[in-house]
This record gives C-alpha cells, structure tokens and sequence, in this order.
C-alpha cells in the first residue's frame, strides 16, 4: 500500500484527467462547485486530502456515474485520507512538511542538492540534535528529542528491502561547517563517507568552493521520484514553508540544474575520500 500522500497524488492525477479530458478550466469547474481556484489546484496536486462528498461532487460533474467507477474512485478517496506512519509524532514536524514525508516514504529515487546541511536522511543522532536546537531554540529538551527520533526514523527506508536510490550533492560549505564539536562532525562525515561507500543505492558528491559560480546559488532542493505514478516532484523549503512542483517544465529546470551540479562536484570516489581526510581533521 502506497502512503496516503502518494495516494492523494494518484487521486488528484485522476481528477485532474478527467478534468481535462473534458476540456474544462480549473477555474470554471471550481466556480461551479463554489470552490476557490486553489483549492481545486491543491487536490489535483494531491497536497490535501480530499472529503468523499467532495470527490462525489467532482464526478458528478464531470459525468461519471457508473457505479464501478464512482465506487472505486471514492475507495482511493477513503485510501488517500489514512494517516501515514508520522503523524504519530504530531507536533514535532509542521503541516507543510508532512506532504513531503508522504512523498520521500514512497520514492524510488531522490536527488537532493544541499548548501548548508547534511541531507536529513543521511543526518548522525547527535548532528541532527544540534541542528534541530540551533534551529528551534525556544523548545523544550522533549520536542527536541522527538524531532530527532523522527529524522531517525524517515531514515528507515534504507532498511526497506527496495531501498530508494539516493544521489546527494552536498556544498562544501556543509563538511566546513562545525556542528556541535569535533567529534560530532568526525562522526557525521565518516556516516557519509560509509553510507556512500557500502551502499550501492547511495551516491555523495562534495561541490567545491573551487568550482565557484554554479547552477543552484544558494537554493537548496530535492527531486522524488516514483514507480508507480509518472513524472517526478520537486521541493525546496524556506524556514516556515516550503514549495512543491510537478509542472513537467519546472521538474525539467530542476533535473537540468542538478545535472550541472553532478558535473561540476567532486566525483563521487574521491568525495568519499574527501570526507574522510575532513573527518581525521576534525578528529584532530
């Protein structure tokens, strides 16, 4: 069974076919159905979940009425509101993050770029508790806690017996960085280094100061992919929210710009043993 967030992206694909096939506007069907614009935007997006009446309203609509089709329709709606494993953790991960988890739970790929942070999947316990402190540093000690075992636990789909391949360019500036003391970065760089080294579906390249100007300035993201839905999405985040794409256009400019990356970062063997030559200094 696909992830609730994966499933309402399947929802919204379907919903948005329909739609089209018809050659209607998002904008005309949503003023039919007194909705807004964005909220039609939102389920064929598959970023909210969807209520079965609403889902009954939209095939209506759009002519469905074959007891097959609408029964089946309103199962994936019934499927697609489920909660997924992290919502066990409520508070400790904010509502705009929660789609990507969907998201990141059921790729079969993942290329991320990172400028300032190792990524979260590939995060040590105790790097992630400093981010996660210097970050939020009103919380309690105990919110604390529970935001690291939740990064530990995204990082469970390495476990899984059809692990996602994951690429990650990381900046320099990422491995130059002290978090926490020596022994925590020595730590945290010899995990990358090891990860990248054992695991066939794990690649890391390090992207030089040397290599100066490059594609992504400043931005970090990430693009998923899935096995079972066509065309990828793209996600960056700010510190209170985060933005999402799978217009064919924007995912394209995004899957160009890490192209360039791979090509100007360190190659991936020499990356590994980049890591561990910084981790010895750290350990120094």
């Amino acid at each position: 069974m696909s992830s609730p967030t994966v499933l309402r992206r399947r929802l919204g694909g379907e919903l948005g076919k329909l739609r089209s096939l018809r050659d209607l506007s998002a904008k005309d069907v949503a003023a039919a159905l007194g909705w807004s614009a964005s909220k039609l935007s939102r389920i064929e997006s598959g970023l909210v979940s969807l209520q079965e009446r609403d889902a009954a309203k939209l095939l209506a609509h759009y002519g469905i009425t074959s007891p097959d089709e609408v029964k089946q329709f309103l199962k994936l709606t019934r499927q697609s509101r489920q909660q997924g494993w992290w919502h066990a953790y409520g508070d400790a991960l904010p509502d705009w993050f929660r789609a990507y988890v969907g998201f990141e739970s059921d790729a079969t790929k993942i290329v991320t770029y990172q400028c300032e942070l190792v990524p979260g999947l590939l995060q040590t316990e105790s790097y992630a508790r400093h981010v996660i402190r210097a970050m939020k540093p009103m919380e309690s000690a105990e919110d604390v806690e529970r935001r690291v075992a939740f990064r530990m636990e995204r990082q469970q789909i390495f476990e899984r017996s059809d692990p996602p391949q994951f690429w990650a360019v990381i900046g320099e500036a990422v491995i130059r960085r002290p978090i926490g003391d020596g022994p925590t970065m020595a730590a945290q760089l010899e995990h990358l280094a090891a990860m990248a080294h054992e695991r066939p579906n794990i690649t890391i390249q390090v992207l030089p100061f040397s290599a100066g100007a490059h594609a992504a300035m400043g931005a970090s993201f990430s693009l998923l992919s899935f096995s079972d839905i066509p065309g990828s999405v793209a996600y960056s985040e700010a510190t209170t929210s985060s933005i999402y794409t799978e217009r064919p256009s924007e995912v394209a400019r995004h899957e160009d710009t890490f192209l360039r990356l791979m090509a100007s970062a360190v190659q991936p063997e020499k990356s590994i043993s980049w890591l561990k030559k910084v981790a010895e200094e750290y350990r120094a």
